[in-house]
């Protein structure tokens, strides 16, 4: 299936791991620690009080960030900011008092909350409180500035277009002049960021040292049960085995491109220029399949038309995604969330229309954030943000510091692991796809059509992090940034920037999760994920056949496994977690191997004779 995002990022895992304090509510930092040696006893009060204070700081700092996400003014932008900043100072006041327990023998639960502290935040806050301040406000502004941006033509005389508009023609066109107009035109509005993400780096660097880490990207690597340098092995294994399948797409469909634009354009062995793909980033190619389309003609999948036809609005369409959860058994979503969340782009303000979803006051106070259009690709995006919000919505009774999923490659795959079920059977059942006669060349029709998302993502949802963790431990200087951004590009996905760059470009800006300070290895993580929960789920349930046929729509069994590994939420290591789902404890692509095993065949014939790789 398509989506714009990856999954769209998880506003409130930012928002949690920003961290953040209040001084309204009476919070205050920890106090330094006392000359008297600290027992297990205190620890245990420690995570109680902190807890405590963390939602309530964390709710102010979630509302902050929602008023400005939908409401964006320089006072929004200015609020948000210096709420973020109250917080920053108190938990890293927190952090750095959790540290007199240190080698005291804990109980497992208090043990896991102050490791889960210290790793919580993914924007850490300096301890001198001008260089914090000035942290709080580069983040704003760096995030408004992306919320903001439109290209307004060459001359700066056009209409104005911004990011929906602009992805737009990345999505339809087929005339290469104004695909590269559209590219050129949203790269541009970054390059006002380099000297803010500059800043940003050096500012949450100091902040990571202040609490132990020796960069931002150790800290970030800290958070998965494991040594940083072997979490960045386990990321390279887990490329090393889907990277065979991507090179397989990536041959097949350059060569279907260099039809359509000439092999002048797109010649065989060498990368395919990034504004060819459907996609502002290349990220997903699911835009050009009409280009790239095996079997033309035969049954259609054209989603986007029946939901327009049938007239399906926002709120329809995420009535529709919520069937879905609860036919599994799961509970439906809170009143409050169909009368607080954002479906649609308001007429009359700026907002952030990158999907995200939340839960404002780590209450059951889910909501999601988008400017919905009736197309298949928004109907699995909200499907992918409900995944979140049920996440949400059954570990919300936990401490606070275990409201988060195992892993955050978890909360990204909850959704997307269901989207797996929408297959052709099931959208005949909704009303979306006539009746499909089963045979090789729909299967493979689809396949691809799925490929072109979920496959085509992995190096991009790879390299994101690799290019930051590099920039963050100063193995990439500033008068790098782009070059290596797109040597990354170019090794990994083998796509090519469209037009010349230089160093006055700062084209990871144009991507959201970049001022936006989200790290993106979770939707790597996700799309390995997905398919080992879908394959667990289709056992629970029973069912039998090709993993790509299978759909647990409606199966009660499938339900109660995925409720038992979704009410842990963090309060357990992740392999943990993913035994309660799997009965396994290692991530591993094996699965989503399986689920393509019918297009890699189909591919492997294709691509015979063809001048591969690049």
């Amino acid at each position: 299936m398509t989506r714009t995002f990856l999954l769209q990022p998880l506003m409130r895992a930012a928002l949690a791991a920003v961290s953040l304090a209040a001084t309204t509510s009476g919070a205050q930092p920890a106090p330094p620690a006392p000359a008297t040696k600290a027992t297990a006893a205190e620890a245990k009060q420690f995570t109680e009080k902190l807890n405590a204070d963390l939602k309530q700081l964390w709710t102010r700092q979630a509302t902050a960030e929602w008023i400005k996400s939908t409401y964006i003014t320089d006072d929004t932008e200015r609020n948000a900011a210096s709420v973020n900043e109250e917080v920053m100072a108190y938990v890293n006041g927190a952090i750095k008092d959790s540290r007199r327990f240190d080698g005291l023998k804990l109980d497992p639960e208090t043990a896991r909350l102050l490791h889960l502290l210290r790793v919580s935040q993914t924007l850490p806050a300096p301890a001198n409180a001008a260089q914090r301040s000035e942290l709080a406000a580069t983040a704003a502004k760096l995030d408004g500035m992306y919320g903001k941006g439109k290209y307004c033509g060459k001359d700066g005389k056009a209409k104005c277009r911004d990011l929906g508009e602009l992805s737009d023609v990345m999505a339809q066109s087929r005339d290469e002049a104004a695909l590269l107009d559209a590219w050129q035109g949203w790269h541009a509005i970054s390059r006002p960021m380099r000297p803010l993400y500059t800043q940003l780096v050096s500012l949450s660097n100091a902040g990571a040292k202040d609490i132990g880490f020796n960069d931002l990207g150790t800290l970030w690597r800290s958070g998965y049960d494991m040594p940083p340098a072997d979490f960045e092995k386990e990321a390279q294994r887990l490329w090393g085995q889907v990277k065979p399948m991507y090179d397989e797409l990536h041959c097949y469909v350059r060569g279907r491109l260099a039809k359509q634009y000439g092999e002048a354009k797109v010649p065989a062995g060498k990368p395919i220029p990034a504004h060819l793909l459907g996609n502002m980033w290349a990220q997903e190619w699911n835009n050009i399949y009409p280009l790239v389309e095996p079997f033309p003609g035969q049954a259609s999948l054209d989603v986007d038309a029946a939901l327009v036809k049938q007239g399906y609005d926002a709120q329809k369409m995420v009535r529709l995604g919520e069937k879905f959860f609860t036919s599994l058994g799961l509970k439906p979503l809170p009143p409050t969330f169909w009368e607080r969340s954002q479906f649609t782009k308001p007429k009359d303000r700026d907002v952030v229309c990158h999907a995200s979803a939340w839960d404002v006051t780590y209450d059951n106070d889910v909501r999601i954030k988008m400017c919905i259009k009736p197309t298949e690709e928004d109907l699995v995006t909200i499907h992918h943000e409900l995944g979140h919000d049920y996440y949400y919505s059954y570990y919300y009774k936990l401490p606070v510091l275990f409201q988060a999923g195992a892993n955050d490659g978890f909360h990204e795959a909850i959704g997307d692991a269901l989207t797996l079920s929408i297959t052709p059977a099931y959208l005949q059942q909704a009303g979306l796809l006539s009746a499909v006669e089963k045979n090789d060349k729909n299967v493979i029709n689809l396949q691809l059509k799925d490929a072109l998302e979920k496959v085509a993502f992995l190096p991009f949802g790879l390299l994101v992090d690799q290019w930051r963790w590099d920039v963050f431990s100063g193995k990439v200087k500033p008068a790098d940034y782009n070059k290596t951004w797109w040597a990354l590009r170019q090794k990994y996905q083998g796509v090519s920037a469209p037009s010349a760059r230089t160093e006055q470009d700062f084209d990871p800006g144009a991507k959201y999760h970049v001022p936006a300070n989200v790290p993106y290895t979770r939707y790597f993580l996700a799309r390995i994920l997905q398919f080992q929960f879908h394959k667990s789920l289709c056992e629970a349930a029973g069912i039998q056949g090709p993993l790509n046929e299978c759909s647990v729509y409606g199966n009660k069994a499938a339900g109660q496994r995925l409720q038992a590994m979704l009410e842990l939420g963090a309060s357990k290591p992740w392999p943990e977690a993913l035994a309660a789902m799997t009965g396994g404890r290692q991530m591993d692509a094996t699965p989503m191997l399986e689920y393509f095993a019918p297009l890699r065949r189909w591919l492997q014939e294709q691509n015979k004779g063809q001048k591969c790789g690049w």
